[in-house]
């Protein structure tokens, strides 16, 4: 089954996207380290009543979704039916020129499909993927989080296996609200790595950046260990900046032995392409816009649903699309998106992965010299990413068709390139 048909069957099963986060419609902030509202958004229909928070029972002083669940009876409910999607496949079984791809990084080990947001700890937990060190946890559980915001950078070195015997809770309520779900339902940037990165006054509406704080590109510093954002500016999430970036400081998540390639691990830039350039979306939407229905329940409580959820399967979130969209048949234009840049995916993937056989077989045969293969090598380094930075990115092309596109188109020109540099 390809990789689209697979999130189709699993969209279909559970009416869930992979690719959301916690936030909360309709609110802007005021306090240092929440990002304002920008001009223009949609804040939606919803005003929460301050309230007094719980007590946190959590060890960690994490105020828990089962805490906050008295206050919020509906929103809790919602958030825990994520645990429905717990559907897992394996992508290295589904498109297996990825073990050649990745080889001599964790991917090539166990690559599966997100689940539920409710599954975190437990999938993180159970990967074959070598975590040694805690910053592994950063965007796992807000047990974690918090840890960072009292601990300060030493905690990203902290053992992995000892810090995770403490944590408790899957990512929740803290995570976007801290311990302040009560006050009005504020929206936080909880992840300081983000404020030191790019500022909170950013321009990007609280409810992309509650979501986006997890979902983006990121790296661990080499000396510190800590979580880290390779741009300082909303106009720096270009893909080609970010290489800029980590070419400039000599930067590679690993070292594949067989090419003697330093190469790039994109993670999840849904935040980069969503706010990337071609967006068409970007400057009137936002995620909850689109991935958390406003739904009033059956006693005539209105609320935001905390279930993440495709807009091809919520007629809620659908419906609003025809403002704009009129009587277009979404489904149909979605999945017609979806299906090209997965077929293009595969194409220049596989690709790829016959570049690196044959630099593979070059640096083996040892009749280049140093100077040829460093100049297949960094064509090479630089396709992975751009061809990586799609294929990992959740949307499938639906957050920013255009950037997917020229993304693959620009790997695929970096892969011909490379071959031509092949002796005869």
């Amino acid at each position: 089954m390809a990789k689209r048909e697979l999130k189709k069957e699993m969209l279909t099963k559970f009416g869930v996207v992979l690719a959301a986060s916690v936030v909360l419609v309709g609110v802007s902030a005021a306090a240092e380290g929440v990002v304002e509202q920008q001009p223009g958004v949609p804040t939606g229909e919803i005003e929460y009543k301050q309230v007094e928070a719980p007590a946190a029972a959590n060890e960690n002083g994490v105020i828990t979704a089962d805490e906050w669940a008295e206050t919020y009876p509906e929103i809790v409910a919602s958030y825990k039916s994520n645990s429905d999607n717990n559907y897992r496949v394996s992508y290295l079984e589904e498109d297996p020129y990825l073990t050649t791809i990745y080889e001599g990084f964790g991917f090539a080990k166990d690559y599966t499909s997100a689940v539920g947001h409710t599954y975190t700890l437990e999938d993180v937990g159970a990967t074959e993927r070598p975590h040694p060190l805690a910053n592994c946890l950063t965007c796992k559980t807000p047990d974690y989080t918090k840890l960072v915001n009292d601990m300060g950078v030493d905690a990203y070195s902290l053992d992995f296996e000892e810090t995770y015997a403490q944590m408790n809770e899957n990512i929740s309520c803290y995570n976007c609200h801290e311990n302040q779900a009560g006050d009005s339902g504020k929206l936080v940037v909880t992840h300081s790595y983000v404020t030191e990165s790019i500022g909170s006054e950013t321009g990007i509406a609280p409810q992309v950046l509650a979501c986006g704080q997890c979902h983006i590109e990121y790296y661990f510093d080499p000396e510190t260990k800590a979580t880290s954002m390779p741009y300082d500016s909303v106009a720096a999430m270009d893909p080609e900046a970010i290489l800029a970036y980590y070419n400039e400081m000599g930067f590679s998540d690993w070292t594949q032995e067989s090419t003697g390639t330093g190469l790039l691990k994109a993670q999840h830039p849904e935040l980069e392409t969503f706010l990337g350039k071609g967006s068409m979306h970007a400057s009137s939407m936002n995620c909850a816009d689109c991935h958390m229905a406003v739904t009033t329940s059956e006693d005539g409580v209105t609320y935001t649903s905390h279930k993440w959820q495709s807009p091809l399967e919520s007629p809620e979130i659908l419906e609003s699309c025809a403002a704009c969209h009129g009587e277009t048949d979404m489904a149909e234009k979605v999945h017609a998106i979806q299906d090209e840049v997965t077929a293009r995916e595969k194409e220049v993937g596989e690709k790829l992965a016959a570049l690196k056989t044959a630099l593979t077989d070059a640096v083996a045969g040892g009749s280049y010299t140093e100077d040829e293969l460093n100049a297949i090598r960094s064509k090479y380094r630089d396709a992975q990413w751009y061809w990586d930075f799609c294929y990992v990115e959740n949307s499938e092309g639906a957050h920013n068709s255009t950037l997917s596109k020229r993304c693959l188109d620009t790997s695929e020109s970096l892969i011909d390139e490379a071959m031509g540099l092949f002796k005869a």
